[in-house]
Parts: C-alpha cells; sequence; structure tokens
C-alpha cells in the first residue's frame, strides 16, 4: 500500500482546481492498470469542486510504478476560468509520496476498533471494521475506515501516523530554522560578553 498526496501548497484557486482534474486523472490511469485507489482524506478549496489538497492510497502490483509517474511537480497549462483576459496560463502543483520514514511500532501504539460509519450499506454500519489509532508518545490520533477489513485499516492507521510524525518533525525544523534566521535580526551592538583586538583575534583581558 502506497500514500500519495497531491497538493496545490499555497496556491491560488486554479491550482486548487488542478488538484481535482489530477485526481480525476488519476483515477483513470489507476483503473487502466488495475491499481485500487482510495480516498483517505482531503482538504476542499475555496470554489466548487476544488481541492487544496488530497490523500490517496494506492494498492496493487502496478502501483509503485503509478505512482512514480506522478511524483513531483505536475504544470497545468490553461486560461483561468475565473480570471478572463489575463495572461497567465500556467499553474503548478506537488504530487508526493508519503512516509519514506520508518513507521512507528505497534507496541507504541493504541488500537481501538469501532463500527464505521457514513455512506456504505449495512455491511459499513454493522461491522466493527474502522480503527482509531494513537500514538502514545506524541498524543497524534487518526481514524481510519476506508477499507473493509480491520487489519488493512490497521496498516493504512500505522501510515498516516507516520505521516503525521514525519509532518511534526519538519515543522519543528521549520520553526527551529525560523529561530536561526531571527537571531540575525537580534545582536546587539553594545555590551559584549568578550572584546577580540587585531588580526590575530587576540582577547582583550
Amino acid at each position: 500500500m502506497i500514500l500519495l498526496q497531491i497538493s496545490a501548497a499555497q496556491g491560488p484557486d486554479e491550482c486548487c482546481l488542478a488538484v481535482s482534474l489530477a485526481l480525476r486523472q488519476l483515477h483513470k490511469e489507476a483503473q487502466a492498470v488495475q491499481v485500487e485507489l482510495q480516498e483517505v482524506e482531503r482538504e476542499c478549496g475555496r470554489q466548487a469542486g476544488t481541492l487544496r489538497s488530497v490523500l490517496l492510497t494506492l494498492d496493487g502490483e502496478a502501483a509503485d510504478a503509478l505512482a512514480e509517474r506522478w511524483c513531483g511537480t505536475l504544470q497545468w497549462i490553461c486560461e483561468s476560468p475565473w480570471r478572463k483576459g489575463r495572461t497567465r496560463k500556467n499553474w503548478f502543483i506537488g504530487v508526493a509520496r508519503c512516509c519514506a520514514a520508518a513507521l512507528p511500532k505497534e507496541s507504541e501504539i493504541r488500537f481501538e476498533t469501532l463500527k464505521s460509519s457514513g455512506p456504505g450499506g449495512q455491511h459499513i454500519n454493522k461491522t466493527e471494521s474502522a480503527i482509531r489509532a494513537t500514538h502514545l508518545a506524541s498524543g497524534i490520533s487518526v481514524k481510519v475506515q476506508t477499507e473493509r477489513s480491520q487489519h488493512a485499516n490497521r496498516r493504512l492507521a500505522c501510515l498516516l501516523i507516520a505521516q503525521r510524525l514525519e509532518q511534526l518533525e519538519q515543522q519543528q525544523l521549520d520553526e527551529q530554522r525560523a529561530q536561526r534566521r531571527m537571531f540575525h535580526h537580534q545582536i546587539v551592538r553594545g555590551s559584549p560578553v568578550r572584546i577580540f583586538k587585531g588580526e590575530g583575534f587576540t582577547p582583550r583581558q
């Protein structure tokens, strides 16, 4: 099982539309190579029918090759449907394969089973196939009911937690970099704790 994310990042509405169109095309290509594609999470854009981002699972023998063809930056060349007459016709979105990091150990996660909710007929409401997984150390919690079996949902929950942990680590690194950048603006030109002199950088007593 592969986790794949399509994102407009901070792009405008046109990029969110491109995410929706890319998702439609990916569905077509997955069906052609017999790859099962399931939507796990989505963030809608401002305009109707657009997506800021979507997280998917790909499962099947050709899943790896399909993901490889899509990963990277995608360019959509088209006039904006909302800003007619504007010269800009190039819109960029990104596709990334998630969870390159190692999965957390199952002993680090608390699993709960519960009945699935939402559309899906009698089966989804009567069978306790949904999984809520909580990473004990970080408190990160996910609920998964995409798959029909507990085993598959448990596996997907581990993948999602691994992704969230990776995102958390990246966020912390970004915050540290921001703090280091701020330090450049905080150097006080006065009251030095040590003084050095001359070309030899000799400490002044």
